[in-house]
């Protein structure tokens, strides 16, 4: 007896996942431009989807006081969730230590994250100002830019991580 091919494998569950939509249970609905476009929010390395707004490491210390201590620590240390602030030195313990400081390539990115993910219990609720405030702290306490500096779309990507060359870009074209 012949096993069925990979390709007709994938063929099976393309058709599967075809014929059990959202629509098949009632539930959902297809989503219109206008809601893509609110959710078509990612944010590349180079920075040229961030949007206007600034923020300061001093204006981020009073976010990050209301809306991120709680989870992150004093001073980005850790408590209920990861620690934000360490060095690259940390990547080379058993297990390796990723945070902001060690791990991340881009400041991009963390501004990325933060404004899709935190704070955890209210995702999305912080204005552009607060997520560059908050970004440009956790920034700050891990070394990398001053409590003076603002950070907006012309400064966060220019910001140069301590782990930016641990990473290998996609070399792709689509991507």
């Amino acid at each position: 007896m012949q096993k069925p091919s990979a390709t007709l494998a994938v063929a099976l569950l393309v058709l599967g996942a075809h014929t059990l939509t959202a629509q098949t249970f009632g539930l959902g609905s297809e989503a219109s431009a206008e809601e893509v476009e609110a959710w078509d929010i990612t944010i590349g390395p180079e920075g040229r989807e961030l949007p206007e707004g600034s923020g300061s490491a001093k204006e981020g210390a009073q976010v990050y006081e209301v809306r991120c201590k709680e989870c992150h620590g004093d001073l980005g240390a850790g408590g209920d969730q990861a620690a934000l602030v360490g060095k690259p030195e940390q990547l080379k313990q058993t297990p390796p230590i990723k945070t902001v400081g060690s791990f991340w390539p881009y400041a991009t990115t963390l501004f990325d994250y933060t404004r899709r993910a935190m704070p955890f219990e209210e995702p999305g609720t912080l204005t552009s100002d607060q997520v560059y405030a908050v970004t440009a702290y956790v920034l700050f306490l891990n070394g990398i830019v001053g409590e003076e500096e603002t950070m907006d779309r012309e400064t966060l990507p220019k910001v140069v991580m301590p782990n930016r060359d641990g990473f290998v870009r996609d070399p792709r074209a689509d991507r």
